[in-house]
């Protein structure tokens, strides 16, 4: 070759590699942090650059130097940890919003706690405005079924509907009752449980299916009071690094995508969603996408949520084999077959994501089926197909999931709640892969977590822990419960970002800090990798950033 034009391309070569400290100054510099980038091709950083909203440089301190000027806020803080923002892929994002602004019963250790909390919170309302929320869970007392006799008296004025933690049953007051014309007469309903008296009359618990009337009862609240909620839960998202959701709604409206493109309109999300619709109504989500496209980096829409089961929790979950404390009862599907399929090919055929809620055995099993029927009727393209919450697969179906390219759509913070009481309800054999994570993964299974925001918190370090060391809240498992199926924290961090990203067709945008992508990005106070996987929940989430933009700021 020629030495002179040798020599300009090694100039040309060497120009290239340097930083650009001109048009390419950055807005925002983080330095001084055990950047884990999820780039495969380059893990692990010490800098990242960011100008406007995206990632225009990752290197070492020395080599993002060079893109600082007057204008550049630099963040540095010894022994922290920047990694991609985290991706929430299910939560309700209305019920969470709402929740937290309700009455609080998830620790509620007594049937009196549980009653006396309920009628404090009422008594601070006017009369005629409801009780929601409330994520009850009778283990914590032993196992009995609450009922409106243990609340009619203390709310006398105020309709009162409060959900397990596992949204799948729900208790309602006699006020309740009345307002959604629920009585001694009212039938019992496919996919759904009246629980009853022995006289016949409703004991105010109601179980899935069952749900819609009461749920249908509870009046709108007005748009401002909505667009507070909203900003408060986009507040409380950010405050645990979560700069994506994967909002999936109710199964009765698609409410909550109005509400964020009323926000969006207004230039006021701080959190990226993906708004999912509900699969019987998969015609308006395909007409919405003809007329104005899957939306943009803020909010997108494509997917649909539909429902197979219900949850283990409830004795609803739809199993192969009778349950262990229940020998006569295997659960029930909430929908029938023919009517899913009719669905799913449908809505597949229109170009729709689909993601299914299965939880047990059976239920994961005729979906998967189900979704092998809209490949065949449709022909192949890249479905990518997402199983939310697939907690109890079978273990001849752990390898469909990657052989149909199937996501795992999970919830880890679930393993280590359920832990608590799941081998009584379905025995220690099938429980070896319940939550079976590691099994997924080395099967070559997509595996992406969430919380399932508002029954559990939407904190994926505590999610992170959970997925670790599998400890279950009760401290009764030391050593972690079905340890077998423990993963690691970088690949349980993968399944936050890179794979939350994976399951909405946008790992090209975020999900990785990489040159490119959109700068959404978390700063920790430790490197999580290197420290007791058992502290891992004393980390605090000190900076969020979405677009560039610092959301949320805690103290260093």
């Amino acid at each position: 070759m020629n030495k002179t034009i040798f020599a300009l391309l090694a100039i040309a070569l060497l120009t290239a590699c340097q930083p650009d400290t001109g048009d390419e100054t950055s807005t925002l510099v983080i330095m001084d942090a055990r950047v884990w980038t999820g780039d495969e091709t380059r893990p692990w950083a010490e800098a990242v650059a960011v100008r406007d909203e995206l990632i225009i440089a990752v290197g070492s301190n020395d080599e993002i130097s060079g893109y600082v000027d007057d204008k550049t806020r630099v963040v540095s803080v010894a022994g922290s940890m920047l990694t991609p923002g985290f991706i929430d892929t299910h939560v309700h994002f209305l019920d969470g919003a709402t929740a937290l602004a309700s009455v609080q019963l998830r620790d509620a250790a007594t049937p009196e706690e549980f009653t006396r909390r309920i009628g404090e919170f009422a008594a601070g309302l006017e009369p005629g405005e409801w009780v929601l929320g409330g994520t009850w869970d009778h283990e914590n007392w032993g196992g009995e079924l609450p009922r409106r006799d243990w609340i009619d008296e203390v709310t006398p004025e105020n309709p009162v509907w409060v959900q397990r933690l596992d949204g799948h049953m729900a208790l309602a007051n006699s006020l309740a009752l009345e307002a959604a014309g629920v009585d001694a007469d009212t039938p019992d309903v496919e996919g759904g449980v009246i629980e009853r008296y022995g006289d016949g009359r409703p004991t105010g618990l109601l179980k899935d299916n069952a749900m819609t009337p009461v749920s249908a009862a509870i009046p709108m609240p007005g748009a401002d009071m909505l667009d507070r909620r909203w900003h408060t839960a986009m507040n409380y998202l950010a405050g645990n690094g979560v700069t994506t959701v994967h909002d999936v709604g109710n199964l009765e409206d698609w409410r909550n995508y109005e509400i964020h493109k009323r926000l969006h309109a207004r230039g006021e999300l701080i959190t990226r969603i993906y708004s999912v619709a509900p699969l019987q109504r998969w015609q308006m989500l395909r007409d919405e996408v003809v007329a104005n496209g899957t939306g943009d980096d803020w909010l997108r829409i494509g997917g649909l949520k539909g429902m197979m089961d219900g949850s283990l929790g409830s004795h609803t979950a739809a199993m192969l084999e009778p349950f262990t404390d229940a020998p006569d009862y295997s659960g029930f599907l909430i929908v029938d077959l023919d009517d899913m399929r009719e669905r799913v090919i449908g809505a597949d055929a229109a170009g729709l994501q689909l993601k299914v809620h299965a939880i047990g055995d059976k239920a994961i099993r005729d979906l998967l089926d189900i979704f092998l029927d809209a490949v065949e009727a449709n022909g192949p393209r890249d479905r990518r197909f997402a199983i939310e919450h697939a907690q109890h697969p079978h273990p001849d179906d752990i390898e469909r999931f990657a052989v149909q390219n199937v996501i795992a759509s999970m919830q880890p913070y679930h393993a280590i709640d359920d832990g608590r009481w799941a081998e009584r309800v379905i025995g220690p054999e099938r429980a070896k892969t319940t939550y079976a994570f590691r099994s997924l993964i080395d099967a070559g299974a997509h595996v992406a977590f969430g919380s399932d925001w508002y029954v559990a918190p939407a904190t994926p370090l505590e999610g992170i822990y959970a997925a670790v060391t599998r400890r279950t809240l009760d401290g009764a498992h030391p050593n972690g419960w079905v340890p077998e199926q423990k993963i690691t924290v970088e690949e349980a961090l993968r399944a936050y970002t890179y794979e939350g990203a994976y399951a909405s067709f946008e790992e090209d945008r975020k999900g990785t800090i990489r040159a490119g992508m959109l700068a959404d990005l978390v700063l920790l106070d430790r490197d999580i990798t290197a420290i007791d996987p058992v502290t891992i929940p004393d980390t605090r989430v000190l900076m969020t950033i979405v677009g560039g933009k610092i959301v949320f700021e805690g103290e260093d």
